[in-house]
C-alpha cells in the first residue's frame, strides 16, 4: 500500500511536470509556491484555490493549509489563531478525502494542533502521519526517497510552535530526512530553524549554508542568516546577507521588507524607506502588502507611520475590521491613550467575539490604567479639597455678628473644585472598572495567566481597591504560587481594606505554612489592632507580646519587627497610663539597635510624649534635647521645647500665625506614626506621635509639605492659609 503511494505521487508530478492538467502545469504550482516563500499569500491562495478546481490533490491541498498557516505567522498581530486554525484544518482534511494515505495533511493537522495547545491531536496525527510511511531501514525499497524525507522535515517542523521546540521530539526527524536527502534546501533550512530554537547558532547557520549551496539561486537561505544577525541586533553582519538575497533574486519582496526594518531600527531612515517603496511596488501596491509594511513598521517601532498607513488602508478598504487592533496598539505605545481606546472600542464594536484576541484585552486594560494614571492622585486632592472645605464651612458657622459677613470665606471655588473631582473620579471609576473587566477576559482566555493576574492585583491595589486586589492575588494560591510574600500581598490587602476577619484567616495560614516568617506575625498582629482599636478585648497586645517572644531568637535580623512590636505596646500603655510599662517599652525601643539614628530618634520621641502626658516637661524637654543631638535641625523637637518653655512660664503659648498642625493617617484611616512633615525646600520638619499627630511652625514664605513614611508613597500638599494639614498616605 505504501510502495503504490509513492508511486502514485511519482507518477502524478511527472504528469504535471510533462503534460500539466488542463493548462495548469507544475510551473504554476511553482508559481504558487514562490508566492508563498515571497509571502505573497493572497497570490498564493488564489493560484492553489484554482488548481483545486481543475486539479485537485492532496498536495494541493496541502500547499494551501500551510500557506494559511504562514499567513498567520507573518501577520500574528492581525490574523486570529482560531479562525486560521479552523481554515487550515478544512483544507488538511480536505487533502485527506482525496488521498487517505497521504501522510503529510495529517502532519498539516498535528501543526494546527501543537498552535491550539491540544498536544494529544497533535501526537495523534503525527502517529497517523509515520503510519502511512514505510520503517526507516526500507526506505530505500521506495521508489520516491525524496517525498520520504521531505515528510520527516515536515514531522520535524510540525514541533515547531511559536519560537518553542521540543527538540527531543523533532531532531532524529531531521537527521533522517538529511541522511536520505541531502540536496533537499528546505531540509535544511528546517534544519537550521530547529538548531537556532536550540540556541545554537552556529549549527544553525551551517545548516542555512548548506542549503544555499544546495539551491545556489534561492534567496531564502540568506534572508535566514541575515535574520540570525538582525535578532542579535548586529545590523552590520546581517545587511550583506540580504543584499546577497537581494542579487540572487531581485524580485523577492520579503528581502527589502527586512532590509526596510533593519534600516528603520538602525536609525538610517532614508535607507529604510527605499526598501519599504521597493517592497511594495514588488508586491503591486496590494493591501495584503500594505499591513505587512504596517506590521514591519509596528516592529520597528514607528508607530506614527503605522497609524498612517493603516488610515491609507481604510480609506480604501475599511473590511479589514481588525487592522484598528494595529492602530490602537501603536497608539498605546506613543502614550496617545484616547485615541488608543478609540481604536479599540472600534475593534470590539466590529471584529466577532471569537476573533478577538487576548493581548486585545490586555492592550485595551493597559491603556485605560494609563490614561487615569493619576487616580489616587485626584482621590487624594479630593480628599484635601472635602476637608478644607469642611473647616471652611465649620469657621463660617462659628462667625458671628457683624463679623459673619465680613470674616466670611467664600466656600464657591472650592465647592466648584469638589463637584469637578468628583464627576471626573466618577468618569474614572467606570474606567478602570471595564479595565479590570479586560484583564479577566483575558486572565481566562490565557488558562488563568500567572502573569496577568499579579499584574491586574498590583493595578487593584494601586488605586486603593485593596479587598478587590486580595481577591485577585488568592487566585495565585490555586496555581501553585503560594509563597510567603503571596500570602502577605493578601494578608496586608485585606487589612487596608478593612476586611479584618479574611486577612486574619489568610495570615493565620501563612503562619502556619512559613512559621519563620516574621512579617507573618506582625501584620497578624497589626490586624489584631485593627479589629480592636480601643485594646478591649487586648487581641492586638496579646499578638505583639508573642511576636517579641518568637523575634527574640534573633534580635538583630528582626529588629524591625520588635521595634513595631515595642511601639505599638507602649503606646498602648500609655494610653491606659501604665506609664511604667510605657517607659520600660520605650526604653527598650532606644537600645534595641543604638547605631540606627531613626529608631533611637523615634524612641525619644515616645518618650518625651510620655513624659508631656506626665507633666514631666524638664524630662520631656530633656528628651527632646537628644534628639537635636542626633539630628540639630529637627523641627519638632524644637517647636516641642517652644511650647514646653511657653507652658513652664506659666503663659499659655500663643499659637504662631505660622503654627501648623494635622493628622496623618494610611489609606484604611489607621494612624501613622514616626511619618515626616517637611517643608519643601527647608530643613523645617516634624514627626508625627503616636496618635499620627504633628504639630510645628514653618518659615515664612513655605509653599509645600511633603509628607513621607516609611514603606508609603511620598505626597506634597501646596500650603494655603489653612493651619491644619491632614493627609493619607499610600504604599
Amino acid at each position: 500500500m505504501i510502495t503504490r503511494f509513492f508511486r502514485k505521487i511519482s507518477i502524478a508530478l511527472t504528469l504535471i511536470m510533462l503534460f500539466g492538467a488542463a493548462g495548469l502545469n507544475a510551473q504554476t504550482l511553482d508559481e504558487a509556491i514562490t508566492a508563498t516563500h515571497n509571502e505573497q499569500f493572497d497570490k498564493a491562495d488564489q493560484i492553489l484555490q484554482s488548481l483545486t478546481k481543475s486539479a485537485p490533490s492532496s498536495q494541493i491541498y496541502y500547499r494551501l493549509g500551510e500557506n494559511t498557516m504562514l499567513n498567520f505567522l507573518s501577520d500574528t498581530i492581525s490574523n486570529s489563531l482560531k479562525v486560521v486554525a479552523a481554515e487550515a484544518k478544512q483544507q488538511f482534511e480536505k487533502g485527506i478525502a482525496l488521498a487517505p494515505n497521504d501522510p503529510l495533511n495529517y502532519v498539516g493537522l498535528a501543526k494546527v494542533a501543537s498552535y491550539l495547545g491540544d498536544q494529544q491531536t497533535a501526537d495523534q496525527m503525527r502517529l497517523k502521519a509515520k503510519s502511512f510511511l514505510p520503517p526507516y531501514k526500507k526506505v530505500s525499497k521506495i521508489p520516491n526517497p525524496q517525498e520520504y524525507a521531505r515528510t520527516l522535515a515536515k514531522l520535524a517542523e510540525s514541533y515547531i510552535v511559536f519560537d518553542q521546540v521540543d527538540t527531543t521530539q523533532a531532531m532524529p526527524y531531521i537527521r533522517e530526512a538529511l541522511t536520505i536527502d541531502q540536496k533537499n534546501e528546505m531540509i535544511y533550512i528546517i534544519a537550521g530553524d530547529l538548531y537556532l530554537l536550540k540556541n545554537n547558532g552556529s549549527l544553525a547557520i551551517k545548516n542555512y549554508k548548506k542549503a544555499q549551496e544546495t539551491d545556489p539561486k534561492s534567496p531564502m537561505a540568506n534572508m535566514k542568516i541575515g535574520s540570525i544577525y538582525f535578532k542579535s541586533k548586529n545590523f552590520g553582519a546581517a545587511i550583506p546577507y540580504y543584499e546577497q538575497a537581494v542579487a540572487l533574486d531581485k524580485n523577492y519582496a520579503p528581502a527589502y521588507r527586512e532590509l526596510g526594518q533593519l534600516y528603520a531600527m538602525a536609525a538610517r531612515l532614508q535607507e529604510s524607506k527605499t526598501n519599504y517603496e521597493t517592497y511594495l511596488r514588488l508586491t503591486n501596491q496590494n493591501i495584503p502588502a500594505k499591513i505587512r509594511y504596517a506590521i514591519s513598521l509596528f516592529y520597528s517601532k514607528n508607530y506614527a507611520e503605522v497609524i498612517k498607513n493603516i488610515e491609507e488602508i481604510f480609506a480604501i478598504d475599511q473590511s479589514r475590521t481588525y487592522l484598528n487592533r494595529l492602530a490602537g496598539y501603536s497608539c498605546y505605545e506613543q502614550g496617545n491613550y484616547v485615541q488608543a481606546l478609540a481604536y479599540l472600542d472600534r475593534l470590539f464594536a466590529t471584529l466577532p467575539a471569537d476573533q478577538i484576541l487576548p493581548k486585545d484585552y490586555i492592550y485595551y486594560s493597559r491603556t485605560l490604567l494609563k490614561k487615569n494614571l493619576n487616580y489616587s492622585k485626584l482621590v487624594t486632592e479630593l480628599e484635601r479639597a472635602n476637608t478644607e472645605l469642611t473647616a471652611i464651612k465649620e469657621k463660617n458657622e462659628s462667625l458671628k455678628g457683624a463679623a459673619k459677613e465680613k470674616d466670611k470665606v467664600n466656600e464657591a471655588p472650592l465647592t466648584a473644585k469638589v463637584n469637578e473631582l468628583q464627576a471626573t473620579i466618577a468618569i474614572a471609576d467606570k474606567d478602570l472598572a471595564k479595565a479590570y473587566e479586560s484583564y479577566d477576559k483575558a486572565i481566562s482566555a490565557k488558562d488563568e495567566d500567572v502573569s496577568l493576574i499579579q499584574e491586574k492585583a498590583n493595578s487593584l491595589y494601586m488605586n486603593s481597591r485593596f479587598a478587590e486586589a486580595a481577591d485577585t492575588w488568592k487566585r495565585l494560591l490555586a496555581k501553585g504560587k503560594d509563597s510567603d510574600d503571596i500570602y502577605l500581598l493578601i494578608g496586608k490587602a485585606y487589612y487596608r481594606g478593612k476586611e479584618f476577619d479574611k486577612a486574619e484567616e489568610i495570615l493565620n495560614q501563612m503562619i502556619a505554612k512559613y512559621p519563620d516568617q516574621m512579617q507573618g506575625y506582625l501584620w497578624s498582629a497589626r490586624n489584631a489592632s485593627a479589629k480592636d482599636p480601643d485594646s478591649k478585648l487586648g487581641i492586638g497586645k496579646q499578638k505583639f507580646t508573642a511576636l517579641i517572644e518568637k523575634a527574640s531568637s534573633d534580635s538583630v535580623k528582626y529588629a524591625t519587627e520588635i521595634f513595631d512590636a515595642l511601639r505599638y505596646l507602649g503606646y498602648n500603655a500609655l494610653q491606659s497610663k501604665s506609664y511604667d510599662a510605657a517607659k520600660d517599652y520605650y526604653i527598650r525601643m532606644a537600645k534595641l539597635d543604638p547605631k540606627n539614628k531613626d529608631m533611637v530618634m523615634q524612641a525619644h520621641t515616645s518618650m518625651a510624649t510620655l513624659y508631656m502626658q506626665m507633666g514631666e516637661y524638664g524630662k520631656a524637654t530633656e528628651y527632646y534635647k537628644e534628639i537635636l543631638g542626633l539630628d540639630p535641625a529637627n523641627a519638632q523637637a524644637k517647636s516641642s521645647i517652644q511650647y514646653i518653655n511657653a507652658l513652664q512660664s506659666s503663659a499659655k503659648p500663643k499659637a504662631s500665625p505660622n503654627e501648623i498642625t494635622g493628622v496623618i493617617k494610611d489609606k484604611s484611616g489607621q494612624p501613622i506614626a514616626g511619618a515626616s512633615v517637611r517643608v519643601k525646600d527647608t530643613a523645617a520638619e516634624a514627626w508625627t506621635n503616636a496618635k499620627g499627630e504633628y504639630k510645628f511652625t514653618m518659615p515664612e514664605a513655605s509653599t509645600a509639605l511633603v509628607i513621607s513614611a516609611k514603606d508609603y508613597k511620598s505626597i506634597e500638599i501646596p500650603i494655603t492659609k489653612s493651619r491644619v494639614y491632614n493627609a493619607s498616605l499610600g504604599k
